[in-house]
């Protein structure tokens, strides 16, 4: 009888040690033992595809075409709603408008050349995202959510330029920006634990404005919508199982140190989870790169030369679309690589190898690879 007692009592505080345990709570991070090589799938010269990869578990990337989605509504605290980039989309209020159902075509015609990207006008910065990812406190694109309906402004969207039907594009270009996607009125104002969109066509009446109502999850970053399905979409993985999304990006461009020709549309683009703790910064190198970088150890790492507040610290570094005088092709820059830090504090080091493909030289083909340190 003893003998069961025991028993039944070892059990009993086994349950109780794992009742300690909330069915909501996140598994403990593993250090990866061993890097890899990754092929991204971007999909080619028309880079129609955003990837999302987890450094942990890079052999399960989030992939999405670029159209799947337009705006994204944030999860946290704050009430900021972000557009998609990968699209050079742009947003412009309608000045003294109050009542979505009377905006017309007609009447925003002079916004509409107003708002595009790579016009080389400094001033057109105020129509997009802020291009260094801090979209909390920005004072462009769409404004702070307020509690008030009324306080809410009118938007024009335009909505980008769609995915370009693949045809015959030079080996080690790109094309990007295909058909113009349209026009859309949109307000936006605060619902219970999220937000209601109200939007439409320009010179749709009353009749025909649509509603959605967008709950805060607070699992992701953002819930994303598709205007011209009218539904949410997933995109971005849960929040820290991301560190780097392979994409298309509206930037800023400089004519010269100082000199902001404003906003401008990028090929090839790393962007960096910012906004979970995610930080990298670039290691040049003066000698052999494969040297170097197979040196490079966990001593190495320099905590202060680490960005964590603007996503684009890989951006377009890792290469050249424009190449060089004496290669005067897009390439792969070989004089250095990058450290990552990851939401969970791990450290990588982290090396480009191509852009394009091997054998036909089409772009859209990025190769890299990574080491846990």
């Amino acid at each position: 009888m003893m003998k069961y007692l025991k028993i039944l009592s070892l059990l009993s505080m086994m349950a109780a040690t794992q009742s300690c345990l909330s069915a909501d709570e996140d598994p403990v991070a593993v250090r990866p033992m061993t890097g890899s090589e990754v092929n991204v799938a971007v999909g080619g010269a028309t880079e129609p595809n955003q990837v999302w990869i987890d450094l942990s578990d890079h052999d399960k990337p989030g992939i999405n075409k670029r159209t799947d989605w337009d705006l994204g509504f944030y999860s946290g605290d704050d009430f900021r709603v972000i557009m998609n980039g990968s699209l050079a989309m742009t947003v412009i209020k309608v000045p003294d408008a109050t009542d979505l159902s009377k905006i017309k075509e007609v009447n925003v015609e002079s916004l509409k050349e107003i708002a595009q990207v790579g016009t080389f006008d400094s001033g057109n910065l105020k129509y997009i995202d802020n291009p260094n990812g801090n979209f909390l406190t920005q004072t462009s694109g769409i404004d702070v959510i307020k509690e008030n309906d009324a306080d809410n402004s009118i938007y024009l969207v335009n909505m980008g330029r769609e995915i370009p039907a693949v045809g015959s594009i030079a080996p080690g270009s790109v094309a990007l920006s295909g058909d113009e996607r349209g026009w859309k009125k949109v307000q936006i104002v605060r619902a219970p634990n999220g937000y209601k969109i109200r939007y439409a066509d320009l010179n749709a009446d009353n009749g025909n404005i649509k509603e959605y109502i967008i709950t805060k999850d607070p699992e992701y970053n953002f819930t994303f919508f598709n205007l011209k399905t009218g539904s949410p979409v997933k995109i971005q993985p849960k929040k820290k199982n991301w560190d780097l999304v392979f994409t298309t990006f509206t930037n800023e461009v400089f004519m010269g140190p100082g000199n902001s020709a404003g906003s401008y549309f990028y090929a090839d683009f790393i962007a960096t989870n910012t906004l979970n703790g995610v930080g990298a910064y670039q290691v040049n190198v003066t000698g052999s790169l494969d040297e170097a970088y197979n040196a490079f150890k966990l001593k190495d790492v320099d905590a202060s030369k680490f960005v964590f507040n603007d996503h684009r610290a890989i951006g377009d570094k890792w290469r050249t679309t424009t190449g060089t005088a004496a290669n005067p092709v897009p390439f792969v820059y070989s004089d250095r690589f990058f450290v990552l830090k990851d939401a969970e504090g791990f450290y990588f080091k982290l090396r480009f190898n191509t852009m394009k493909n091997s054998k036909t030289g089409e772009r859209g083909f990025t190769n890299f690879e990574f080491e846990p340190l």
